[in-house]
Parts: structure tokens; C-alpha cells; sequence
């Protein structure tokens, strides 16, 4: 086995980049080690050219291996893995995102890039996957321009900030901590951020972005050195020639109509799209033309790109002629569609229409996760999204899910999570899905807005509302020289397509709860990122006023059709008894009191779930069951069985819960016999009188109920007790007290 090694550290650990003939039939390929985390990445760039696309097309697969955490996973019956889990569809996106603005857009040929975890501990696998990523493509001779580093800061902001390079799982969970940043790029700019906040405010969102490209140097120089040693000499892919008669015809015909049509007014594409048809439609008429009808629909495309870029750059002007800072017509709706939901928004933003319903269900009902890196987690929110093709005037295949759609739900995701309630506070599972119903521009942000408005309509007590906005760019090509620049608010169609920059920001009035950034370009330099950082917080203060316009606070009730959940709590050592052998007492309570389902932390918190006062009931069977009986207490108990020194008589559900009258307790005088007094099934009022040592209770009717002789017509007995008591059968010594029972 052939083996070269380079290291470095970052972050106080040791990263380690290993160049073997493992893969060697790969392009490139490198074992990288952080810690105990290690992945294998690899990157093969087909011999074939495609004609059939007029894409790019690239393929990046992050491939979770559950031996990587030492365990055998999965279900009982199919122990290996199956289908990527949305963590790792995550995973490979954030790689995808980073890798793929520094590929030529004229390459046609297959490149996949795959990541494989081969083994996890506490580091977090997403860092080191883009490294190894970026190493495995730059060591190799696929034509790309990286390399490219990734790193992730967190913020915790307790006595004093400190700041923590590559946080381990652990600490990225610490409570105080102010948000986690995920940010690549190369050459002092950044092109991938993804990040989690508890409202963070901009500044400090900007600190951790110059800090990210601090330890971006260090990880370039690294892979600098390696590339310089062992990478190999790139292929070249030439760009195609456009024949002179296109160009031709282009010029002629269409680059007058350019300008106007772009900068028409009109929202959307269509404008666009409508003179590209035409010019396609030329194309296809000239016989020596109609073989490069894709490379002309390339061409079209860059063509209306520069023009996009030089109205904003040149001339101030956006194509639908909005102002820079400007957001489109806003419109908010909580509720209103239909009784059955627990809670819905509506929310547009000029031609992004989003409906968001809520559903709301007890603990049960949470998600498991079991994956590489958790395993029996409980998830009790869920944000999900959903993008049929007719929200783009489109056909299309309904039915499954694309990594698009989890990426956009995942982000609305963490941009609310921040605001959810605590379990303790609210005990419900939640679940928000998005409908984008039409879509130009954003409707990850857009499906932020209408979900905060469901939330607040299902009274779900979230801390603060949240909204999102999308900014852009457009950036000179000379901007190295000229420096010259436009961020855009709330882009749209053509400046999605065309501009530089999708830079999501959301976030209460108080601070950034999520962050996600795409570009087309090989970076963003940090200034202008902080620039659409303060542009984001006004449009985003924007929106929650068109937002708490329409419902200020959450409901104060939930929707009555949604589940009551009441909680209590037993003590670890009772959860067996409430639960019994084989789960029998449980769900006794359960079929008994009607309630959906009841479940039992660890802790002993104990959530009850159903409707039409079941919780109640069963809330009340449970605390009965392992109350702690005290001297002094009251109750209205059944006669279970009668013996010749008294009455037994059950005040409870539980085991314990059953306590002896003594013949001597009944009234205030002696009677002959019990029986005289009650019978089995007899409802009869007590008082708990002691308790012992080994916990059997002693009862008094004549205590609780001094009117209960005179009621029986009981009188006196003829013989004198001379304070004797007969000693119990069942007892071993001379003690006056009641056999344990149950």
C-alpha cells in the first residue's frame, strides 16, 4: 500500500490528510482524519462527454456508514443501511453548495464526488467531508477551481464570549451558546454558510464570519502545499466555439430587444423567457443553426445575465423596477381556512404564495431519529415543504421527496426552532407543512412567514415571531479593480436565476435565528455579506409588522379539535408500578379512561394525551396510583372484605391503597361484630389514623364520619373491650396493625 501523509492542526486538534492507492482508480481521491472522525472522499469525472444536457452535471453522494459509530443500526429485520437519511442529504448539499461554483459551467461531462464516513466520534463529519471534498478534487485532474475550506464557529455568550473553533457535538449543544456557523470559501471570501442562532445579533454573526475566514487561510495553505507536492496537472475541457452566424443573429435581431425586455417592469420571468422562445425558435429555422440549439439556450441565458448585471451596476436598476432596499407587496392571513386544522397562515411576498397548517399531537407522536449520529432521539418538531410543479407553472411528477425540498424544509426548520417552546412548557409533538403554491423567489423564507403565522393561530407559545428574507448581488466582473457592486432585498425570478447571491437571513425583531447562503461566483468578500446582513434585519423588521398586524400574539387556547395533553410527575422508582408487568396497568388506564396515549420519561414526567376530559381522568388514576398517603387524610373508600377484627376498605388505585378499619373504629362505643356496620361494596368515609413502620395504614370511620353509628342504628355491645384488639391472624407479633395487603 502506497501512502503519502500531511498534517496540520486546526482548532487544537490534529487534521491529517492521508494519499493511498485505496481508490486508485478514482481521479483523486484522500483519507482525512480530525480527531477520531475520518472520511474517505473521492472524485471520478467521466471519459464521456454528454450531448443530451445543457447542464452541468454533478453529483455529490455523503454516504453514512453505521459501523462509523460502532454500532449495529437499523431495523430488526434489515441490519445494514438503506436510503440516505436527511441528515445526510443535508450533509451532501452543504458539500455540493461549497464545490460546485468552481467548476467550469461548459463541463458536460458526469463528475461524482462521494463521501463516505468511515469512522465518528465528537467532531462534527460536515467540516471535514468539504475539506476532504475539496483535497480529493484539487490533488486531482478534474478541472476545478479550489481549493476550498470549510470550518465551523460557535459563539457562547455567557459571563464573557468565547469563541470555539470545530465545536464537538457536545459543545455545540451547550446551552449558552449564541449560534453555530458552518462557512467555506477561499481567498479571504466566503461562498457556503449555513447557520443556527438563538438570536444573534449582526455584529456578532459578522465577527464569526472574520474569524471563519481566518482559519479559511490556514486550511488553503495546508492544501496549497499538498497540491504543490502531489496534485496532478488538470485536463482540459474546451469551452465550445458559438458559430458567427449565432452571434450573428443575436446581435441583429435580439440584443436590441434586451434591455427593454428585461427591465420591463413585470414581475417574473416570463418577459424572458418569452423572447428567449422566439430567438430559439430562429435557431431551429436555420438548418446550419438548429445543432446548437442548447449551446444558444446557454448563450441567451449568459446574454441576459450580463444585461441583468449591467442595469444594476451601471444603471441602479432592477427588473422589476423596484427600489434596491425595496420588498414586494406583502399580504398575511392566520386561520380562516377550515376548523379541522389546529392552526394555518397564509403568506404572500409579490409572486411567492405560501400556505403553512399546523398539526398538533401529544409525545408519541414525536419522530425517531436513528442514524450514525443519533440514535432513539426523540424529535417533537418537524418543519416540512413541499414544492409541486405548478407553483412554477410547470408539469411534473408529484409523489416522493428531492433534496431541494428537505434542504428548504430543514432550513425553515432551524430558522424557528429557536422560538418553539420548551417540552415543560408545552408538551406537544408539532408538525408545520409548507405549501408553496407559487413560487418567484424564496419560498424557503416565505414558508418561515407563514408557518410563525400557523404557529401563533394553533396558540403555540413561541417567544417571538419570526420572518425571512432573501437578498442578492450583483457584482462586477472587473469588481477586483472597480469594486463595484449591488446587494438586492427580497430577489426575485430573473435576479434569482441571474444574480450572483441567495442569501437567506431570518430571525426575530430581536436577532438572527438562520442563515443560508448559495452563490454562483467563487466568493463573496465579508463586507458585502455584512452589508446584506444590516439590509436583512430592516426588510425582516418589515415583514413581522405586516405579520403581528394580523395576530399580535399567540391564541391563548388551542384549537379545540387538537389533543389535550396534562402532565405529572412519579418518581423514578414508581414509573414500573404505573407502568406494571407487560405494560398491563398502563394500558388499563388507557382503555379505561379513552386517552390517546400516555408516556413516561426517565425523569418520571409523565405526558397524557387525549380528548373530551380523558386526560383528566386518567391524570387523576395515575397520581392516585402512587400517591403517598399521610396521616389525617380523608377519603371516600370501598369495602373490599370483612374479618372478624374489621373491615378493609380500599381508598385508592394503587397496591398500597388499602388500609383496615378496626372493629373499635366504627363508632364511638364498642359493637359485636363488623358486619353489623358494613358490608362488601359499602362506600364508606374515612380517616388515615397512622401509618406503621412497614407502611400499612390504619383507618377510622368514626374519625371522618362521627354521625355514622347514629345513621347504621349500631348500639352498644354488652361486653367491655377493656381496650383489647384482637391480634391479626396474619401478623407475627402482638401488633395492632394491619396485614400488608395487595
Amino acid at each position: 500500500m502506497q501512502s503519502k501523509t500531511f498534517e496540520t492542526e486546526i482548532g487544537g486538534k490534529k487534521l491529517v490528510a492521508e494519499f493511498t492507492d485505496l481508490a486508485e482508480q478514482a481521479n483523486g481521491s484522500v483519507l482525512l482524519r480530525y480527531g477520531n472522525t475520518a472520511v474517505l472522499a473521492t472524485a471520478v469525472m467521466s471519459e464521456k462527454t454528454r450531448d443530451d444536457i445543457d447542464y452541468f452535471p454533478l453529483t455529490v453522494d455523503y454516504e453514512e456508514r453505521f459501523y462509523a459509530a460502532g454500532q449495529i443500526l437499523g431495523s430488526r429485520f434489515v441490519r445494514r443501511e438503506g436510503r440516505p437519511s436527511e441528515d445526510a442529504i443535508l450533509s451532501g448539499r452543504v458539500v455540493d453548495r461549497t464545490i460546485r461554483p468552481l467548476f467550469p459551467s461548459h463541463i458536460r461531462n458526469e463528475i461524482q464526488v462521494i463521501i463516505t464516513i468511515l469512522a465518528l466520534d465528537e467532531e462534527d463529519p460536515d467540516t471535514i467531508a468539504v475539506n476532504a471534498a475539496s483535497l480529493a478534487l484539487a490533488t486531482s485532474d478534474i478541472p476545478w477551481k479550489g481549493p476550498v475550506a470549510a470550518v465551523r464557529i460557535a459563539l457562547r455568550s455567557g459571563s464573557t464570549k468565547e469563541w470555539v473553533v470545530n465545536p464537538t457535538y457536545a459543545q455545540r449543544e451547550h446551552h449558552e451558546n449564541t449560534f453555530d456557523l458552518l462557512a467555506c470559501g477561499k481567498d479571504d471570501t466566503i461562498n457556503m454558510i449555513e447557520v443556527g442562532a438563538n438570536e444573534a445579533n449582526e455584529d456578532d454573526v459578522a465577527e464569526g464570519f472574520a474569524r471563519a475566514v481566518d482559519e479559511h487561510r490556514k486550511l488553503i495553505a495546508f492544501q496549497e502545499k499538498i497540491i504543490a507536492e502531489i496534485g496532478k496537472d488538470k485536463k482540459v475541457v474546451a469551452e465550445p466555439e458559438l458559430p458567427e452566424a449565432l452571434l450573428a443573429l443575436y446581435n441583429t435581431e435580439f440584443a436590441p430587444k434586451m434591455q427593454a425586455t428585461v427591465f420591463c417592469g413585470e414581475p417574473g420571468k416570463k418577459s424572458i423567457y418569452a423572447l428567449k422562445k422566439e430567438f430559439l425558435a430562429r435557431v431551429v429555422e436555420n438548418a446550419d443553426l438548429a445543432v446548437y440549439k442548447k449551446l444558444a439556450d446557454r448563450f441567451f441565458e449568459d446574454k441576459a445575465d450580463e444585461e441583468i448585471h449591467r442595469g444594476a451596476i451601471e444603471d441602479s436598476k432592477r427588473a422589476d423596477n423596484r427600489a434596491f432596499d425595496q420588498i414586494r407587496p406583502l399580504f398575511a392571513k392566520a386561520g380562516e381556512v377550515s376548523p379541522i386544522l389546529h392552526g394555518s397562515g397564509i403568506f404572500y411576498r409579490g409572486g411567492t404564495h405560501v400556505f403553512t397548517a399546523l398539526t398538533l399531537g401529544g409525545p408519541g407522536d414525536s419522530q425517531v431519529i436513528d442514524s450514525m449520529e443519533e440514535h432513539d432521539v426523540q424529535k417533537r418538531f418537524m418543519h416540512h415543504y413541499n414544492f409541486p410543479p405548478y407553483s412554477s407553472g410547470e408539469t411534473g411528477r408529484m409523489g416522493g421527496l428531492n433534496r431541494r425540498m428537505i434542504g428548504h424544509g430543514a432550513l425553515a426548520e432551524k430558522a424557528l426552532l429557536a422560538v418553539i417552546p420548551n417540552k415543560e412548557t408545552f408538551p406537544y409533538t408539532i408538525r408545520l407543512v409548507s405549501e408553496c403554491l407559487a413560487s418567484n423567489g424564496s419560498t424557503s423564507m416565505g414558508s418561515v412567514c407563514a408557518s410563525t403565522l400557523a404557529l401563533m393561530d394553533g396558540g403555540v407559545p413561541i417567544t417571538a415571531p419570526v420572518a425571512g428574507i432573501a437578498m442578492g448581488l450583483m457584482l462586477s466582473t472587473q469588481y477586483a479593480q472597480d469594486k463595484k457592486y449591488k446587494v438586492l432585498t427580497d430577489i426575485q425570478g430573473p435576479e434569482d436565476s441571474h444574480g450572483d447571491m441567495d442569501f437567506k437571513v431570518a430571525g426575530t425583531k430581536n436577532g438572527i435565528t438562520a442563515i443560508q447562503m448559495d452563490i454562483k461566483l467563487d466568493g463573496v468578500p465579508v463586507p458585502i455579506l455584512v452589508e446584506a446582513l444590516h439590509g436583512a434585519k430592516k426588510a425582516r423588521v418589515q415583514i413581522l409588522d405586516v405579520i403581528t398586524a394580523v395576530i399580535a400574539a399567540p391564541r391563548a387556547t388551542i384549537n379545540p379539535r387538537a389533543p389535550e395533553i396534562l402532565t405529572t410527575k412519579v418518581r423514578p422508582d414508581q414509573i414500573g408500578l404505573v407502568i406494571g408487568g407487560g405494560g398491563k396497568t398502563i394500558n388499563g388506564i388507557k382503555e379505561v379512561c379513552g386517552v390517546d396515549d400516555i408516556t413516561i420519561d426517565d425523569d418520571g414526567s409523565v405526558f397524557i394525551t387525549g380528548k373530551n376530559g380523558s386526560a383528566a381522568k386518567a391524570k387523576a388514576m395515575v397520581e392516585a396510583l402512587v400517591k403517598e398517603y399521610k396521616p389525617g387524610e380523608v377519603y371516600e373508600g370501598e369495602v373490599t372484605r370483612l374479618m372478624d377484627f374489621g373491615a378493609f376498605v380500599r381508598i385508592g388505585p394503587g397496591k398500597d391503597a388499602e388500609g383496615l378499619v378496626h372493629v373499635s373504629e366504627v363508632a364511638p362505643f364498642r359493637i359485636d361484630k363488623i358486619a353489623q356496620a358494613v358490608s362488601v361494596g359499602d362506600k364508606v368515609r374515612v380517616m388515615i389514623k397512622e401509618i406503621d413502620e412497614k407502611g400499612r395504614i390504619n383507618l377510622s370511620i368514626k374519625a371522618a364520619d362521627p354521625e355514622f353509628a347514629a345513621r347504621k342504628g349500631l348500639t352498644p355491645s354488652s361486653q367491655p373491650t377493656n381496650g383489647y384488639r384482637p391480634k391479626d391472624p396474619g401478623s407475627s407479633n402482638s401488633s395492632t396493625t394491619a396485614t400488608p395487603r395487595g
